[in-house]
């Protein structure tokens, strides 16, 4: 048996505010949230985090705990999961579902449901928004890598170095075999607490987290970008964009601000260029 992840199924009805309860279960720093007919899975990193939001959240939602099991999700992935292609990279499961497509680079992730693989919309998001911009010779920082992909792909793209932290040393283990598996020796990971832990200092930092969390720590993650530097924001969804968008308002050096979409109109990005 695998490692189990604990998580919260949550049905929502129109009586439920979906901005409400996102607001309510960021007290108890989870780690993903999925998108479900008629509702919401919400991962945590751990069992006692789970239970403490179920017990605060249950008289307002209905919810139900869950552990969802990693080795079983892998096993589905590895005959599931296709090749995911975002402008010149291609992301591929471990071992490839088909052959890989012609491309300029091609990063190998193994399915997990703890760690990012690609496919999920705010990843290639980032991907995408990372090719946006020049790369060549500077320093990237990867906040809440997970498996490590997005701080892999910046070195792929020219990148002199790039730096991911995690919370979670699970998936700071999971970068290192990552790392170890594309070859990115230019890549650094650190077991680190955004909220608690200053942030070292990048010419572009990349974090896709929650929304709610890049709300809370939008003053640590500014410090973190050199002068002149970008900084690219994803796992937002469409309707947290201006509360995002407030956030950030209030800070001098910000120059420009772009924002992305995915094509279902339910995810956003933001790269913001200060300067």
């Amino acid at each position: 048996m695998g490692k189990r992840w604990p998580a919260l199924d949550i049905t929502t009805d129109s009586a439920a505010d979906p901005e409400l309860l996102l607001a309510a279960v960021d007290d108890y720093s989870p780690t993903a949230v999925e998108e479900r007919d008629g509702g919401l899975r919400i991962f945590f990193t751990t069992s006692d985090a789970r239970d403490r939001a179920f017990i605060a959240l249950s008289g307002a939602f209905t919810l139900e705990p869950v552990d969802v099991d990693d080795e079983d999700w892998a096993r589905r992935g590895h005959s599931d999961l296709a090749p995911v292609t975002v402008g010149r990279i291609v992301v591929l499961p471990v071992p490839p579902a088909v052959p890989a497509p012609h491309a300029e680079i091609v990063i190998t992730i193994p399915p997990s449901m703890g760690f990012g693989t690609g496919h999920h919309v705010t990843t290639r998001l980032c991907l995408a928004a990372l090719q946006s911009i020049d790369l060549e010779g500077k320093c990237v920082l990867d906040v809440g890598t997970g498996s490590g992909l997005l701080a892999i792909a910046a070195v792929k793209l020219g990148a002199a170095r790039a730096v991911g932290t995690d919370d979670d040393a699970d998936a700071i283990q999971a970068a290192k075999e990552n790392l170890e598996r594309n070859d990115a020796a230019d890549v650094e990971l650190l077991v680190s607490d955004l909220m608690t832990v200053p942030l070292p200092a990048a010419d572009v930092v990349v974090a896709n987290l929650t929304g709610a969390l890049i709300v809370r720590a939008s003053s640590r993650l500014v410090a973190a970008v050199k002068p002149s530097g970008v900084l690219i924001l994803s796992g937002v969804l469409a309707r947290e964009g201006e509360e995002i968008r407030r956030a950030f308002a209030n800070h001098t050096s910000v120059r420009d601000v772009q924002e992305a979409r995915d094509p279902a109109d339910e995810w956003l990005a933001f790269t913001i260029r200060f300067g």
